[in-house]
């Protein structure tokens, strides 16, 4: 309970530099609605006022905060739609495409690194880490890229850009998702790999493994049993990085493969500078890392259990 009373400055501190921020972006909503008309000042006045956008900035931070306070996260400057049913239709698949990615990652970077580690400076371990090393080095927009481009030249196939999401129609939900997680996973599994095999390394060297293989244990008992379990306390940090990475991070995989998630609300309320919608989705995002932290925290107790919780 303490740590989580002590994530409260936190997300106040966030909430408000995000709101600052906003304010000080380039462009103005107002000019942006009043665009395809002619307008004077006074119509331009008029209009901040209806918003409530010409309202010292404290108050209306004090406004919005205590909306947050009683559930409510506002209403779109640009179309007046409620936030919460923007947020309602986005999150899911921003969630669904990050716990894709996401077990993509640990299925893939876990074992292999375990499995190079036992296998140290044999020729699968140099093909691993050269791999692991391309794979940290390529940025998940580009991957994208160049394979949607190689694969509509020379192979005449384009994904499909129409949502479908998971209830109505699983396959083609499925289907949809499965090459843009795991263009987001190859970085994430890059980086994960190798520290999985570093920690992994270094426990192998410890005196009570060696113990542990005098007393006649087999391999996979010494390596599963004993030292990879050691071995997960910096790797569940990074996995807790990586989530958080991946829920503010797939804001470009979003745009180029048409998924309607929180990267695309996001862009599009910036191009419209509808205050409301880009500081509630930082705000989410903001709390979802924080969040993320503390339950890395408290994972580290069930791992080790010289790690004191309380």
């Amino acid at each position: 309970m303490r740590r989580v009373v002590l994530t409260l400055p936190t997300i106040f501190i966030v909430s408000a530099l995000v709101f600052l921020i906003v304010r000080v972006m380039p462009g103005d909503v107002t000019n942006l609605l009043l665009q395809d008309v002619r307008y004077s000042k006074q119509d331009a006045d008029k209009l901040r006022e209806r918003l409530g956008i010409d309202r010292p900035i404290i108050v209306q931070y004090a406004d919005w905060m205590g909306g947050i306070a009683r559930g409510d996260l506002g209403q779109s400057l640009v179309n007046q739609d409620p936030i919460s049913r923007k947020l309602q239709q986005a999150l899911p698949v921003t969630m669904e495409l990050t716990l894709f990615a996401l077990t993509f990652t640990m299925l893939f970077a876990i074992p292999i690194g375990t499995l190079v580690a036992v296998k140290q400076d044999e020729w699968p371990d140099y093909v691993v880490r050269g791999a692991a090393v391309l794979g940290a080095s390529l940025p998940a927009f580009w991957i994208a890229t160049v394979l949607l481009v190689v694969a509509g030249r020379y192979f005449s196939w384009a994904p499909d850009f129409e949502y479908h999401s998971l209830r109505s129609s699983p396959f083609a939900n499925l289907a949809q998702f499965i090459l843009p997680a795991f263009i987001l996973g190859i970085a994430t599994s890059a980086s994960m790999l190798r520290l999985t095999r570093g920690m992994l390394l270094e426990v192998l060297r410890q005196d009570y493994i060696r113990t542990a293989y005098a007393k006649g244990l087999r391999q996979r008992v010494v390596v599963v049993r004993h030292a990879l379990r050691n071995a997960m306390l910096p790797v569940v940090t990074v996995v807790g990085l990586q989530l958080a990475n991946l829920l503010s991070g797939t804001l470009t995989i979003e745009i180029i493969f048409g998924l309607p998630g929180i990267g695309r609300v996001m862009i599009d309320a910036i191009n419209t500078r509808d205050y409301p919608t880009i500081q509630t989705m930082n705000l989410l995002v903001a709390t979802s890392v924080v969040f993320i932290n503390l339950i890395v925290d408290l994972t580290y107790g069930y791992l080790d259990p010289r790690t004191k919780v309380a």
